[in-house]
């Protein structure tokens, strides 16, 4: 058996399940509308599941055209199609400290949703205000696994670490003056976190961050 199909502009890995346990998912920016669309249908058929993200309304426009029941997650900019209903078995919670960091947080959460995570958002409970953020420590400590969302100095996710015994997984953003640096500054912060544990991804990458917290509770599962 062929481990991945050959539309001739991509070689749709077919077989990424099998090995590392979720299906392939599809980046989409510079990719056109036609080429998203024709892997879309060969992981519909292969895996009954396309995630595709970083994609735009003419994405989904052409997915839509083929497979009618597709969603489009707007802030998300993700496009997402399931044979079947989820079965949930563990909750990440995907704190924020921004609203200008929903995009990234969005993107983390309909990955998660779509490998089977439950989740729950917590939104603009930056360190601007901490109070925000101690009001609800005790709803984020009941989950599984942490995504920490945040742009300007990055420093959300070692307060979160500090008032939580579960994994912390942070994510920089690219919002904040100029001296944010495009996310560089959040990176940095993140990486040099005083919170134990804390683990970063790149900038933007709410899909990244998801991927791992799914690996993680995948394995809440098995036990």
């Amino acid at each position: 058996m062929t481990d991945f199909v050959d539309l001739g502009h991509t070689r749709v890995d077919v077989a990424r399940e099998a090995r590392c346990g979720f299906p392939e998912v599809v980046f989409c920016e510079s990719k056109t509308p036609e080429q998203v669309a024709d892997i879309a249908m060969v992981l519909v058929e292969k895996n009954g599941l396309f995630l595709g993200t970083r994609t735009s309304r003419e994405h989904f426009a052409a997915v839509a055209g083929r497979l009618p029941e597709a969603i489009y997650h707007e802030l998300a900019r993700c496009i997402t199609w399931q044979k079947n209903t989820v079965e949930f078995h563990a909750t990440v919670a995907v704190v924020c400290a921004g609203t200008s960091d929903l995009p990234v947080a969005e993107e983390a959460r309909v990955t998660l949703e779509a490998f089977g995570n439950a989740t729950k958002s917590f939104t603009d409970i930056g360190i601007a205000g901490l109070h925000r953020l101690l009001s609800v420590r005790d709803e984020i400590e009941a989950c599984d696994v942490i995504i920490v969302v945040a742009g300007m100095e990055g420093a959300l996710p070692s307060a979160v670490s500090g008032l939580t015994s579960k994994p912390v997984i942070a994510v920089p953003t690219s919002v904040g003056y100029g001296a944010n640096f495009g996310g560089l500054a959040a990176l940095l912060g993140m990486l040099n976190s005083c919170g134990s544990g804390v683990t970063v991804v790149n900038i933007d990458n709410g899909f990244g961050a998801a991927y791992a917290a799914a690996s993680i509770t995948r394995l809440l599962k098995r036990n």
